[in-house]
């Protein structure tokens, strides 16, 4: 369907219908190119023969101030969102709306699109393009509608599929929005060397002009924990006069700490501070708060987390949850609470992420009474149950081996709705290797391993190292090489790092040398995962 309407743009005589565009804003880097880049949105007022409608997130923050009654694209993305049969798509709840003789305009598509990606509901949102796409008379599908559709594509589909899409569109639909998105899928996915081959491409093409493109290789190299990379882009964008956004100056920034160079970190706010086209933001301060706590510099992360607090605007809930997390992890209990209490004096409701925060940060300091009221809480006010929030109790619970009331909260946990995933399975798991119990040990990862989100999911290696220990001491090599084959089974094999990691790759697996090799790879995926304030817990 995408080729089918940019064939229809060739054709001057063509109606124009009335677009939009949305504005994407987040505290981290987007996802896939912006398509209301300031480029892109001069480009729309200029046009001749199209009039254009721009929602930008300043004035949905507005709209959500003054609590206007809620509008029709809340109420399609609650009913799809809703949907729990996987068989019944998108498609079923925008026909009963329209059925109904309410018109659902290209604005609104988009609105539930933007917010069904916000919760990582990808399918959904595909299948809402899906639905637009094939009513080509009513809806013009811009070269930013495609790149947002290439990177839910390589999200539901894989990267393959995307790049497949990709290949098929006409040369006028490859621009620097759509390879702009193909190039954030390589890096999504980490295929380095098409990253690399791609962003050559772009700039002979002229479309490595601005600095996204270059925030996104600078990602890239961030993962692979190649810094000098990240300095060289640096010096490129400054030499071809590509002026550094706030997210360049982040990555930056990111990419200082992570080498532990904190001198070189506040050299580079310095240049910041200095630099009249960029303000620090909210991430500016939690990149530089997240170093110094590495470094047990707890009173310059606790000034910068007081600074992070101070650029929180509008109504996006997303700092309040990094700014939780801080400062449980530099033990100010009281700071959690008063945030804690003005988040919700500021927003009607609290949606999952801000109580897995905010739990997470009292379980961290050893408030399990604090955690569980919050627990309380929560799950007579959720929406649905989210597992990752009941992981963080049952995770205290096997840590400080009260395993009746682990094995008790687990039970409650099913009875307030909850579905184990295979994080849950896995603390279990190690509770009775604490206990010294293999054979339920290794029925609780079997659970695991079936349990639905398994196949992003991989077992903790210091976990599996426990567990193989105890098979040894035990002298219970069937336990042992019962594990061994759902790991080979499984599709950790394809993850070279963590396959290399527990064993899989050299065939030492079970055989006693997986410690040796975790805690510099654990660093490592530690290093990764505190990228541009990714804070949220593996559970």
């Amino acid at each position: 369907m995408l080729l089918q309407h940019f064939v229809s743009l060739k054709n001057p005589n063509t109606p124009h219908i009335l677009s939009s565009s949305l504005s994407y804003s987040s505290a981290t880097l987007p996802s896939v190119f912006n398509p209301s880049s300031s480029t892109f949105l001069h480009a729309q007022l200029t046009c001749p023969r199209t009039l254009s409608v721009t929602c930008t997130a300043s004035d949905a923050q507005t709209v959500g101030y003054r609590r206007k009654p809620a509008e029709a694209w809340k109420a399609i993305c609650k009913r799809i969102s809703l949907i729990e049969k996987p068989e019944v798509d998108s498609s079923t709840v925008l026909n009963q709306w329209e059925s109904k003789g309410k018109w659902i305009k290209k604005l609104d598509v988009c609105r539930v699109i933007k917010d069904l990606r916000k919760f990582n509901k990808h399918r959904r949102a595909l299948e809402v393009y899906d639905w637009m796409d094939r009513r080509p008379e009513r809806y013009r599908i811009t070269p930013s509608d495609i790149a947002i559709q290439l990177d839910l594509i390589a999200k539901v589909h894989g990267a393959p599929s995307a790049e497949a899409v990709f290949l098929r569109l006409p040369d006028k639909a490859k621009n620097k929005r759509t390879y702009g998105a193909l190039l954030n899928i390589y890096v999504q996915f980490q295929l380095k060397e098409k990253a690399e081959s791609l962003f050559d491409t772009m700039k002979s093409k002229g479309h490595a002009i601005e600095s996204l493109t270059f925030n996104v290789m600078m990602t890239l190299y961030m993962n692979f924990k190649d810094y000098d990379q990240v300095d060289m882009l640096v010096s490129e964008m400054i030499k071809n006069n590509i002026k550094l956004d706030a997210y360049s100056y982040n990555i930056w920034l990111s990419s200082c700490g992570s080498q532990g160079l904190t001198e070189k970190m506040e050299q580079v706010f310095d240049q910041m501070t200095k630099d009249p086209n960029v303000v620090p933001n909210c991430s500016t301060f939690t990149t530089m708060a997240t170093t110094y706590i590495k470094m047990n510099l707890f009173e310059k992360a606790e000034e910068c987390i007081r600074n992070a607090e101070s650029k929180i605007e509008g109504r996006d809930r997303i700092p309040y949850h990094y700014i939780l997390s801080l400062y449980g992890s530099i033990g100010k209990k009281d700071e959690v609470y008063r945030v804690w209490n003005n988040y919700k004096l500021s927003f009607p409701s609290i949606p999952n992420l801000g109580y897995h925060s905010v739990i997470s940060s009292l379980v961290r300091m050893d408030d399990i009474e604090g955690a569980e009221n919050l627990y309380e809480q929560w799950v007579s006010a959720k929406a649905f149950y989210d597992p990752r929030i009941g992981n963080l109790l049952i995770g205290w619970y096997v840590k400080n081996g009260n395993t009746d009331k682990a094995i008790r909260f687990f039970d409650r946990m099913k009875e307030d709705g909850g579905v184990p995933n295979p994080s849950t399975w896995e603390l279990l798991s190690m509770l009775h290797i604490a206990d010294k119990r293999v054979t339920e040990s290794l029925s609780c990862l079997k659970e695991a391993f079936v349990a639905k989100g398994s196949k992003s999911w991989r077992p903790n290696a210091t976990n599996l190292d426990a567990f193989f220990k105890l098979c040894e001491e035990q002298g219970d090599m069937a336990c042992a090489n019962d594990l061994i084959e759902l790991l080979k089974k499984s599709e950790f094999v394809k993850d070279e790092v963590y396959a290399s990691m527990i064993g899989l790759s050299d065939g030492t697996i079970g055989k006693g040398e997986c410690s040796s090799k975790i805690d510099a790879v654990d660093k490592t995926m530690d290093d990764n995962s505190q990228m541009l304030n990714q804070m949220e817990s593996s559970f």
